[in-house]
Formats: structure tokens, C-alpha cells, sequence
């Protein structure tokens, strides 16, 4: 276990830029749309929130989820805990309540005025590809954590299954914001297990009812158990507007522009939560 949180660091980022790079090779290869903006206008920015984000982390959190849950394990915390549950199905159920939790907080960061203030910009990238997927506020990052933390504890997940799900999740993150083609039917069946870019596509649409639906990151069984999926875009993946209509000036699309955008009015015409200050 002590070899498993010191390698940490190294199976996140080993499993970033793995993915990372078979999606760009992939969306090179076989692009599902083109895009708005080219991406010497748009990845400067996301890579380079990435890049803050993970320095920030690190700086605020010297321990990270996984080390919470080894913490939690010791002390008997947490549901997983506390009764009998042979160690694989212990993982299963770990991960399952963890993107469980992971789509309740995104509803919550669309719901609620301040958090989706945070969280907007995400979707105010009016392209959609791999970078996307890794588009978050860097305070957004951080209550994130913190949210994680505390569900982790609850749940009493296995540092092995706070991993894996870690893994899971940034490599399904990119996949489903991955600007590729794939075919209807393979599509149509992958669906029903994983989200798909053309799923979480939808989520991205200017239109404010398709962008409050498809949540799910990871699988894609909550939003059809929740009634929030959506199978494609009213004006179908070509003919929909990727982003939010108050930031569609590509100068909003510059690091610095992204950085203040929560300090930006709240007006549903600006892309806001249905209900705020």
C-alpha cells in the first residue's frame, strides 16, 4: 500500500498523457466536426489551466484522496469500513458510489448560482476536443477535492479503488470530450456502458435545456436512472453551437479571460443557472 501512494503521482500522469496523446492522435486522424476556433487559439489556455491546476493541487493538497482513504482505512472510517465486504467488491461498490457522487456534484455545480459560476468555464470553450475535458476552474478544482475527500471518507473506498476510479475518470473525461468520429452503431452500443463524445457532446450545446443534461463523466447510467439524458442535440451534432453565448468573442477564450469569468454577471442570457443573484 505504502508503494501504491508513493507511485501515485506517477500512474495519474503515466495514464494523462497516455490517453492524452492517443486522443489528439486519434482526433488528427479522424475529426468528428471542425472546430469553431483553431487550436492554437484555445489549447494555450487549456493546457495551461492544466497545468496551474496541477501545480495548485499539489501546493494546497499535500494529501490527496487516495492518502485520505488509506488515513480512513486505518481508523475504521466510513461504510466499506465498518461492515464485511471481500476486497473486490469493496472496489466495485467504491467506484460505483464514486461517479455516483461525481454526478451529483455536477448537477450541483449547474444548479446552484456560485458554483456554476465556477463551473461555466468549462463550457464557455466554443470548441469541443480532448483539451476540453480538462477545462476547470482551478477553484472548482480545489472544492472538488474537497468534496472527493469527504465522500471517500463516508464510503470508506479503498486507497486501490480511489485510484483506479482517479484513473478512470480523467481517461473517460478525455475520451468523451475527444473531437473523433466514431460509427453510429459502435456509438449506439458503447453508450450503454461508457459516455460517449457524441453523449456528452449534447452537454455542451448553447441551448440551455441540452446543457442541463447527459452529466455523467464515467458512466452513463445515472442520467438515464435521473431522467437527464438526452440522445442528440436538437439541431443535430452539425448544425449545434458548441458553448455559451456570452463568451463566444474568441478573446474570451485567453487564460487570463477564462481566470475572471466567474466574477462576470450571472444573467441566464449569459449562461447562467436558472436561478442566481
Amino acid at each position: 500500500m505504502e508503494l501504491l501512494l508513493e507511485l501515485e503521482p506517477q500512474i495519474r500522469l503515466g495514464a494523462f498523457f497516455g490517453v492524452l496523446a492517443v486522443m489528439v492522435l486519434w482526433e488528427v486522424a479522424a475529426p468528428r466536426l471542425a472546430l469553431a476556433l483553431p487550436r492554437r487559439k484555445r489549447w494555450p489556455a487549456n493546457l495551461g489551466i492544466v497545468v496551474l491546476n496541477t501545480v495548485l493541487v499539489r501546493l494546497v493538497f499535500p494529501v490527496l484522496p487516495v492518502g485520505v482513504a488509506a488515513y480512513a482505512a486505518g481508523q475504521g472510517w466510513g461504510l466499506l469500513n465498518m461492515i464485511e465486504v471481500p476486497g473486490p467488491a469493496a472496489v466495485v461498490i467504491a467506484v460505483l458510489l464514486l461517479d455516483l457522487a461525481i454526478y451529483a456534484q455536477h448537477v450541483a455545480f449547474h444548479k446552484v448560482p456560485w458554483f456554476w459560476r465556477l463551473h461555466r468555464m468549462h463550457h464557455a470553450d466554443t470548441g469541443f476536443d480532448v483539451t476540453t475535458g480538462a477545462r476547470f476552474h482551478p477553484v472548482e478544482i480545489l472544492l472538488s477535492i474537497v468534496i472527493k475527500m469527504g465522500v471517500v471518507i463516508a464510503i470508506g473506498a479503498p486507497a486501490v479503488a480511489v485510484i483506479l476510479f482517479e484513473v478512470l475518470l480523467n481517461a473517460t473525461a478525455m475520451f468523451n470530450h475527444a473531437n473523433v468520429r466514431l460509427a453510429l452503431g459502435v456509438d449506439r452500443v458503447l453508450r450503454l456502458f461508457v459516455v460517449t463524445p457524441d453523449m456528452h457532446r449534447v452537454h455542451h450545446s448553447s441551448i440551455r435545456a441540452e446543457t442541463d443534461s447527459n452529466y455523467g463523466f464515467n458512466l452513463p447510467w445515472w442520467d438515464r436512472l435521473f431522467g437527464t439524458y438526452r440522445a442528440q442535440p436538437e439541431l443535430g451534432h452539425e448544425g449545434m453551437q458548441i458553448g455559451l453565448p456570452a463568451f463566444r468573442d474568441p478573446v474570451e477564450q485567453r487564460l487570463d479571460k477564462t481566470l475572471v469569468q466567474p466574477l462576470r454577471a450571472a444573467a441566464r442570457d449569459e449562461g447562467a443557472a436558472p436561478t442566481g443573484p
